[in-house]
């Protein structure tokens, strides 16, 4: 049974390796930065006494990414926030492969345009070593969440890890993907 293709695998294979190349002259398709994973978590305070909205953003998440988010708990006592060691903080996913592409795509298409009063994400949240992060205020972009059903509008943090040498190349592996971000202003 032959399996689909991610769209974004095909679009890497046909338009980015070529384009890469070219902009950077790699010589072996090897060295060309790809995305090695997609990583959606979200952190919650008021919700930790409370299994039944744990499970509602643990069911938000995975309709999201098709995907089971792991519980994350906290690994020391603040006592500022009321945290004790063990208390659960929040949910995350790391996505790879297949599904982290088809989320990918997802992301760019249908989601981020859906964002109200959007004008493209900053491109100074890379973090030196090719990786980009980034937030989004509301759940409710994504249209695998039923708006009626919702019983609180959440953030979430969406880290997109490549093997990128440095940030430069990174930036041109996510424009390459048509990624919206705020293309830098060329010197000179």
């Amino acid at each position: 049974m032959n399996k689909l293709v991610p769209r974004f695998i095909e679009k890497y294979k046909k338009e980015i390796i070529p384009y890469m190349k070219k902009e950077f002259g790699y010589k072996n398709n090897m060295e060309i930065p790809k995305i090695k994973a997609i990583t959606v978590s979200t952190g919650f305070n008021e919700e930790k006494d409370d299994p039944k909205k744990i499970e509602n953003i643990t069911n938000d998440i995975m309709k999201i990414t098709g995907q089971r988010p792991v519980l994350r708990r906290s690994k020391k006592a603040i006592s500022n926030f009321k945290i004790r060691k063990g208390d659960p903080v929040g949910l995350m996913v790391t996505l790879r492969k297949n599904r982290m592409y088809e989320f990918f795509d997802r992301l760019i298409s249908i989601a981020i345009p859906r964002i109200k009063d959007f004008n493209g994400l900053s491109n100074k949240s890379f973090d030196g070593n090719g990786n980009y992060s980034f937030g989004l205020t509301e759940q409710i972009i994504f249209p695998e969440i039923d708006y009626d059903k919702v019983d609180q509008v959440r953030g979430m943090n969406i880290t997109i890890t490549t093997n990128a040498d440095n940030d430069e190349e990174a930036y041109k592996l996510l424009l390459a993907f048509g990624f919206p971000i705020i293309q830098k202003k060329s010197k000179g």
